[in-house]
């Protein structure tokens, strides 16, 4: 049931990072919708069932994106891991301010990784000026809207596991 739901917002949220925000001008500095994802993951799911998705998630972003294949695989997994390292020094579950604080900080560590990368392959000074002003925008865009995918992610799946359960309750009866 879980994978149902990871499988269709994984191809969702590609398609509308990919397809979608870059002809809306309003979100041309947008934050990777990815990130609540994985957060979500890191959160809500066990490794064994989420990890599989943040590599996937990695290779269609890293054969979409043009950069330097592996530079999402990265960013999405150490964020990952991140989250089950926050998970296990902090109690996270259901407290809408933390789970906003990882996201923005996510959202930072992603631009970070990027960051560094593009430091080490090009000696492009202007950059500097440029990456503070959108990375300070992506954050203040994840502060806002990083709890409203949080909760959205999760009241989805909520209603799908009930749907299924329903249905497969259903089926018990009938059999």
């Amino acid at each position: 049931m879980s994978y149902f739901f990871n499988i269709c917002a994984c191809l969702f949220l590609v398609i509308l990072q990919t397809t979608v925000m870059p002809y809306l001008p309003l979100l041309d500095s947008f934050y990777d919708p990815l990130i609540p994802f994985i957060v979500f993951l890191g959160l809500s799911r066990p490794v064994r069932e989420s990890l599989p998705f943040v590599f996937f998630l990695g290779f269609i972003m890293d054969n979409l994106s043009g950069t330097p294949f592996g530079l999402y695989i990265t960013a999405y997994f150490w964020l990952f891991v991140g989250v089950k390292g926050i998970t296990k020094l902090l109690q996270v579950r259901n407290r809408l301010f933390i789970t906003t604080l990882i996201v923005a900080a996510g959202v930072l560590i992603e631009n970070l990784i990027f960051l560094g990368t593009l430091t080490i392959l090009g000696p492009d000074q202007q950059l500097a000026g440029d990456a503070a002003k959108t990375v300070t925008i992506q954050v203040l865009w994840a502060i806002w809207t990083g709890p409203i995918f949080m909760v959205v992610l999760r009241d989805v799946q909520n209603r799908l596991d009930d749907g299924f359960r329903a249905i497969y309750a259903r089926k018990g009866d009938v059999s």
